[in-house]
């Protein structure tokens, strides 16, 4: 097939330190082109890939500290690769959440967007009505719970290239990789490692609106013996981080769409403990590959318990899983069922006749509803 994979451009892909999405969409395109496929990647132009690369700007927009402005090269991105340049495509894959739908709908081929946030905001339930046409892919079913109704096409859940090696034994400390934020609660992990008398290593970056969260209630609980901040860490050094760590604490308070972290530690065979929120129970199998937990005292209490699981068997679960070659099948699977549908136009004029006789327009009042209610 011939494909094209439009990416963010706050990062590079794959991204040289943090980059969840970045780092899916690299995964995804790499597979791709060893199965044969055409792809191109529109991406920074800073991007390392096998496929043809189409540059919308010279560096990731994180990287650059200058003056600019970050919404013209994305607008101009959408321009080339849902405009000009469609015709050369049988599907177009989008990453761009919700800032690609404008394009997507005026666009001759099929475009299929893979949303990789959080639905959970009110603001959101009148885009998705108005974009009821566009067709999309879940990272995970809970993922869909705000937006029930949307035009769903599968979930896909994220898969992994054989980068991380088996650690059969495990360390002595607990892990915590990611991002500091108030949502992932990086203050339990460090109040549970010291329940328990463990040592934590903090592997995380600071975004710059998460600094003063950062220096004012994190920093401050970082000087204890047992807690150890590394800071940002690749690719490379993320394989022994996770893999020599006796589990990994996903503390997160929020309702995760995937996580790839916990992935990441399965492939490793390290177990995961985890509060239940969003997809986590469809990643971590309870008291087999890790423990899920509706409060710190019982992460604490389970933390004990930590000996049963069996790191082959968290390692066989990624396997079975949670790999970039079963990741692409169902990604094939969805191009080859859109890309033999009528031609978008079509779809489209669908689409409106069944907004005009079934949906009432938005009202302002609406555009404010609160989620669940549309």
């Amino acid at each position: 097939m011939r494909i094209a994979q439009v990416a963010t451009l706050s990062f590079s892909v794959p991204p040289t330190l943090y980059g969840g999405i970045e780092r899916v969409v690299s995964y995804l395109t790499e597979e791709l082109v060893v199965q044969g496929h055409e792809v191109t990647l529109y991406a920074s132009g800073d991007s390392q890939t096998a496929a043809r690369l189409k540059p919308a700007c010279p560096n990731a927009l994180r990287l650059n500290k200058g003056l600019i402005n970050r919404d013209a090269p994305l607008i101009l991105m959408q321009e080339q690769a849902l405009g000009a340049e469609a015709d050369q495509f049988d599907i177009i894959h989008s990453h761009l959440d919700f800032l690609s739908f404008p394009m997507s709908r005026r666009c001759p081929t099929p475009v299929l967007t893979t949303l990789h946030g959080r639905l959970d905001l009110p603001e959101l339930v009148p885009m998705f009505r108005e974009y009821a046409d566009m067709q999309l892919v879940s990272i995970s079913n809970a993922q869909r719970a705000p937006l029930p109704n949307a035009n769903w096409q599968a979930t896909v859940y994220h898969g992994l290239p054989d980068l991380y090696v088996f650690h059969p034994t495990p360390g002595k400390y607990l892990a915590y990789l990611g991002r500091i934020c108030p949502e992932k609660r990086p203050d339990h992990a460090i109040e549970i490692a010291k329940r328990v008398g463990m040592p934590l290593r903090i592997a995380a970056k600071v975004d710059p609106v998460d600094r003063e969260y950062f220096e004012t209630q994190i920093e401050p609980l970082l000087d204890h013996p047992l807690i150890e901040y590394v800071g940002e860490i690749n690719d490379a050094e993320k394989c022994d981080f996770l893999g020599n760590a006796a589990a990994v604490l996903c503390t997160y308070d929020w309702p995760e769409p995937f996580g790839i972290v916990l992935i990441e530690a399965l492939a490793c065979g390290t177990p995961v403990f985890a509060y239940r929120r969003g997809s986590i129970p469809e990643i971590i199998d309870d008291g087999v590959t890790g423990f899920i937990c509706e409060s710190m005292a019982e992460m604490v209490a389970k933390l004990d318990q930590l000996p049963s699981i069996n790191r082959r068997r968290c390692r066989d679960e990624f396997q079975d899983r949670f790999t970039v070659e079963r990741m692409v099948k169902d990604y094939l699977a969805v191009y080859e069922r859109m890309a033999t549908v009528p031609a978008r136009a079509h779809a489209l004029a669908q689409t409106r006749s069944l907004r005009a006789v079934g949906r009432k327009r938005l009202t302002v009042s609406e555009m404010v509803t609160p989620h669940g209610t549309a």
